[in-house]
């Protein structure tokens, strides 16, 4: 065969980045798009940028309430510079596209994507509703997409060439993902059946498994050691473990059990909500793994290919999932696995221009769910709300459970959350002067307000952000409620038409 004919069935590497570097750009747009007027969305991105100042002055009392300690202390550079939460909010967004991008990466050099193929790829993962939604926030899900990838790609490559080294570096690979966020804990039991399943006697060899842990136990020393030199107890990241996955008490918002089997979850989700390419992709990869099956493949004591590895974990972690307590960010680690399904599947029952074709369809309806829950709400109003504040000579507010007003304030005021009412008295005594209603409450469902609600309040404002669906439903794990009870909040918090309300403390 001459050898033009060779390199164009081989798809060269350098037309290949081309294509995955403008896709990539297209999907930094995307989540770069009207960012400053958005704000954040959420109480764990305000209060881990309060979290980030605070270690920045040497008040390190925090470092593991979100049970993400390198998340953290990653930004305290960043928080030496400047406390502008938009400045956290884009090298996060950043964070999020470099992932995308990392994990299409592999997986067109693995199956021997063409140019087009990997963009399609990267706009299709990169679009995904879910995560262009926390690609906008300040929570560790931005780096987490960068990691997992990274995991991945080491754990494949250590189940085709089985050796000490490449398990050194899956472990070195976990053992980071677990230091920036503690969901990485889901992926062991995983990796332990694939490792199960591989049975290659890796493990069998002297000193492997010490060398693994070591690396394993690297970062809960190395934290566990600064939380000491700050006055923490040498448990407490153990701790949070802990409470996390047994709560002593229930949450403002009445929720206390963490395991609620419920498997229709995330499937109506990604039937609503995600590019229906998804769920089809899902399908028709595990199609394709029983006629591997019955071509004579089996997953043990062999290499995997890349089809059923990726559909292995996609499965595993939705399957897990849905016993847990619920949100569209308990499927983190699947949506860029089925988007490679999609992808890799679709290729082998779809001519070129048709597959082509059918994603560029299922990215723009991507964009269009994009438009309707995140970009229609602009821009937040909480800066509205900050500026009367500031003209009113106030220093002393409360609100209610929500922190979103915080990142507007200046350095001379103070931001007080409340779950109940009756706080009220005893922050009045102390110089508050303002509460804001916070339509928030309705979102995490502490419903503890309502004297407060009956009062004339003193200015109100609308706060489209807050009554869109997704955002009701990625709280859904805070208030324990299935998918219907959410959707049925979300459609009785729209007849606010003033979620915003400042009342005079008197």
């Amino acid at each position: 065969m001459p050898p033009t004919s060779g390199t164009n069935n081989e798809h060269p590497a350098s037309a290949r980045h081309w294509w995955l570097l403008g896709a990539v750009l297209l999907v930094a747009l995307v989540r770069l798009w009207r960012l400053p007027e958005a704000g954040p969305s959420d109480y764990d991105s305000v209060r881990n940028w309060q979290v980030v100042q605070d270690m920045a002055h040497g008040n390190f009392a925090r470092l593991f309430i979100p049970g993400s300690p390198a998340f953290l202390v990653s930004y305290i550079p960043v928080a030496l510079l400047t406390r502008s939460y938009l400045v956290f909010q884009t090298i996060n967004a950043l964070l999020g596209v470099a992932g995308v991008g990392f994990f299409s990466a592999w997986v067109a050099r693995q199956a021997r994507l063409n140019g087009s193929e990997t963009a399609a790829l990267t706009l299709l993962g990169g679009t995904s509703l879910l995560l262009t939604f926390s690609g906008r926030d300040f929570t560790p899900i931005s780096i987490s997409m960068v990691l997992y990838a990274g995991l991945l790609q080491s754990h494949f490559a250590r189940l085709q060439q089985p050796g000490p080294d490449a398990a050194l570096r899956v472990a070195a690979w976990l053992a980071l993902g677990l230091s920036f966020n503690y969901k990485f804990l889901f992926a062991v039991p995983v990796l332990l059946v694939l490792e199960a399943l591989r049975a290659d006697g890796l493990w069998r060899q002297r000193f492997t498994w010490l060398r693994v842990l070591l690396v394993l136990a690297a970062p809960y020393v190395l934290f566990g050691a600064l939380g000491v030199a700050h006055g923490l107890p040498w448990y407490r990241w153990f701790g949070f473990y802990a409470r996390t996955a047994v709560p002593v008490a229930a949450n403002p918002a009445g929720r206390q059990a963490g395991v609620q089997p419920d498997f229709l979850y995330y499937l109506r989700y990604l039937a609503e909500y995600e590019s229906p390419l998804l769920l089809a992709g899902l399908v028709l990869a595990g199609w394709l793994a029983w006629r591997a099956w019955r071509g004579g493949w089996r997953p043990w004591g062999r290499p995997w290919p890349l089809v059923p590895y990726l559909l292995f974990w996609a499965g595993c972690m939705l399957a897990g999932m849905s016993v847990l307590v619920k949100a569209p960010r308990g499927l983190l680690f699947v949506y860029l696995p089925l988007a490679a399904l999609a992808v890799l599947a679709g290729r082998r029952v779809l001519p070129q221009w048709a597959l082509l074709g059918v994603v560029l369809a299922a990215v723009g309806l991507n964009l269009t769910r994009i438009h309707r829950e995140l970009y229609a709400p602009l821009p937040t109003t909480y800066p509205q709300v900050a500026a009367w504040l500031r003209q009113h000579g106030a220093t002393k507010v409360a609100s209610t459970v929500g922190l979103n007003l915080a990142p507007y304030l200046s350095e001379n005021q103070q931001l007080q959350t409340i779950t109940d009412e009756r706080q009220l008295a005893a922050l009045r005594r102390q110089g508050y002067q303002y509460v804001l209603l916070d339509g928030y409450w309705r979102v995490t469902g502490v419903a503890h307000f309502d004297s407060l609600r009956r009062q004339r309040p003193v200015a109100a404002w609308p706060a489209p952000q807050l009554q869109t669906s997704l955002l009701f439903l990625e709280h859904s794990e805070f208030t324990g409620q299935h998918y219907a009870e959410t959707l049925a909040s979300w459609r009785a918090a729209r007849a606010d038409s003033l979620p915003l309300r400042l009342y005079r403390l008197r």
